[in-house]
């Protein structure tokens, strides 16, 4: 809890100096972000290995840290600003959580990163793309979980055809924090079940989103 209160403090002032989130959500750092996140453990297995694409400000992967540290976290983030304010955190904090920079998609970091047991991801891309960039970093039977709040419902009946197309199961939404938070967050679960190509889902390289552009 300490380490919790510590990391809000932080992102409260210099994650807003930095613009890793706006001043107006600093009322809501608690219940929209931190909580938000950490609940997202329910889905987890005891001890594997975890990676939070497109880590940016910390979410969901540092709040999954603080709740989880029986995790094995990866911190994958390709802004170098961001790069150091997670690397200052995970220091700060004392998380064995380790801070890499790159994307998903990149040749390299597939090698680096394959395997694990469970992609973590927020506010990074919608479902299609998400798991074209999921799933290269994912061991058989190993599966994407996504926070994507409202918009669930419709990227699976926008997206789930194209997912299984490209090796995942059929995307269920799943309720993590019932009767804990006042509005329980909301996932996606896709488990790599099929071989997977070098490409995105729909036959090409799925394209980058602002989120992922360097500085």
């Amino acid at each position: 809890m300490p380490a919790a209160v510590q990391f809000v403090e932080l992102l409260a002032a210099v994650g807003i100096e930095r613009g890793l989130i706006g001043p107006r959500e600093v009322d809501r750092l608690w219940d929209r972000h931190l909580l938000n996140s950490a609940v997202v453990g329910e889905r987890i297995p005891s001890g594997v290995r975890v990676i939070d694409i497109g880590s940016g400000a910390g979410l969901p992967g540092i709040p999954l840290c603080l709740a989880r540290p029986d995790l094995d976290v990866t911190l994958l983030e390709p802004m170098a600003r961001r790069v150091a304010w997670l690397e200052e955190i995970v220091d700060a904090l004392s998380l064995s959580a380790i801070v890499v920079r790159g994307r998903a998609e990149e040749p390299a970091i597939k090698q680096q990163l394959s395997g694990a047991d469970v992609v973590i991801a927020r506010a990074v891309a919608p479902l299609d793309r998400l798991w074209g960039w999921s799933a290269p970093l994912l061991r058989q039977g190993g599966r994407l979980v996504a926070l994507k709040g409202e918009s669930a419902e419709a990227e699976i009946a926008r997206d789930g055809g194209a997912v299984k197309r490209a090796g995942g199961s059929l995307p269920t939404v799943e309720r993590c924090g019932v009767g804990v938070l006042e509005t329980p967050a909301t996932i996606i679960e896709i488990e790599r079940v099929g071989a997977r190509g070098r490409e995105g889902v729909h036959g090409r390289p799925p394209r980058r989103t602002r989120k992922d552009q360097t500085q």
